[in-house]
């Protein structure tokens, strides 16, 4: 805090014990020393709570920052999500708008199963029907 150096201390308890004499200087001196405690320790406190401070500031930014970056994620895969399906539905409908007819070569299997199941039903009619 201050640059004192031997010397300088040396002077200042030489004009403290002229001045307060031999009785009131060691009172001074603890009373001094007592204040001088107490400054430090206000001072010590007052960093402690500005680097918290600091620190707590630097993690809110990097925060923020993390949730800008979270956020414009979740957006990018929204977008995506949200196209996708777009392009589905587009698709399904657009099939469904587009789709021609169906031809007979589609239905003939379904036809053959179903002459299949009457052909032998009709020739048991006939078979009942005979004298």
């Amino acid at each position: 805090m201050f640059d004192m150096g031997f010397l300088e201390l040396m002077l200042i308890g030489v004009v403290a014990l002229l001045v307060l004499g031999p009785e009131r200087l060691p009172t001074a001196a603890r009373t001094v020393g007592l204040w001088i405690g107490k400054i430090k320790r206000t001072v010590s406190g007052m960093q402690r709570e500005i680097n918290a401070q600091l620190e707590a500031e630097d993690l809110r930014q990097k925060l923020n920052e993390q949730q800008r970056k979270l956020d414009a994620g979740l957006h990018k895969v929204r977008d995506g999500v949200e196209r996708h399906a777009d392009d589905t539905d587009t698709h399904r409908t657009g099939s469904r708008r587009g789709q021609a007819a169906p031809k007979p070569e589609d239905d003939a299997p379904a036809a053959r199963t179903a002459a299949s199941q009457e052909t032998p039903d009709a020739s048991s009619a006939k078979d009942s029907n005979a004298p």
